[in-house]
């Protein structure tokens, strides 16, 4: 990266558009939706890139240094380094609100975005007033985290950075493609959310899939079959 540090990256060459996978929060390239899409690329030789944001997986820093115009800045740094033509965002929670900033920066070499369980704004949405005050005042806030051990910290410039590039309710100037696949089940990320994104986004050409019985991770089999369709339909 400019700034010293080191991405660790997963790049497999072939046509494209390029596939560009973004993981949520805390997340990494090694999980099963990331790791089904790089596979099925490879197999159909199709573009395809992966990444540990700073602070996550394999990646050099402190992820308490992690805010999302960040992390931004990392992803577009490694498509413009690696990546020659257009390109397909695929955001899963966190990274699907990432995905908008990301789409925002690419211009006209975006062509097309999906969401999984889309988290935009969960900065606003997913704080209490207390929580707000305290992350507004410089604290980490903690919250249980049903994936593992330990919990899962909110560190103060990560709400500040977030606050500040909130979407939701105000027109998404992007007229790309747009795919959103959410689960009714999901007690992270309200299937409403995915929703609220396919009324703020400008484009005409938005489907929103609603998998009843599906959760948060939505990484069953058959739920990541239906993200390969969806994404290797476009």
């Amino acid at each position: 990266m400019p700034g010293g540090g080191r991405i660790a990256y997963r790049h497999t060459p072939g046509r494209g558009p390029a596939l560009v996978f973004l993981p949520g929060y805390m997340s990494d390239m090694a999980g099963g939706k990331a790791t089904a899409l790089f596979e099925r690329a490879q197999a159909e030789g199709r573009e395809c890139l992966l990444l540990d944001y700073s602070g996550c997986g394999q990646s050099d820093g402190d992820f308490a240094d992690g805010t999302l115009s960040r992390w931004r800045d990392e992803v577009l740094a490694l498509v413009n380094a690696v990546v020659a033509g257009p390109v397909v965002v695929i955001g899963s929670s966190m990274g699907g609100w990432l995905m908008l900033l990301v789409g925002e920066a690419l211009e006209r070499r975006l062509h097309a975005l999906v969401g999984v369980a889309a988290a935009p704004d969960f900065t606003e949405w997913g704080r209490s007033e207390e929580d707000k005050a305290r992350l507004a005042a410089g604290e980490t806030v903690f919250d249980a985290n049903p994936y593992g051990p330990d919990p899962t910290p909110m560190h103060a410039a990560f709400w500040a950075d977030g606050q500040a590039n909130r979407r939701l309710g105000t027109a998404i100037a992007l007229d790309c493609p747009v795919r959103l696949i959410h689960g009714m089940r999901d007690a992270d990320v309200p299937w409403q959310i995915s929703q609220r994104l396919a009324d703020s986004l400008r484009s005409p050409d938005i489907h929103l899939t609603l998998v009843k019985d599906g959760d948060h991770r939505l990484s069953r089999e058959g739920d990541i079959a239906l993200l390969l369709r969806t994404v290797f339909s476009l």
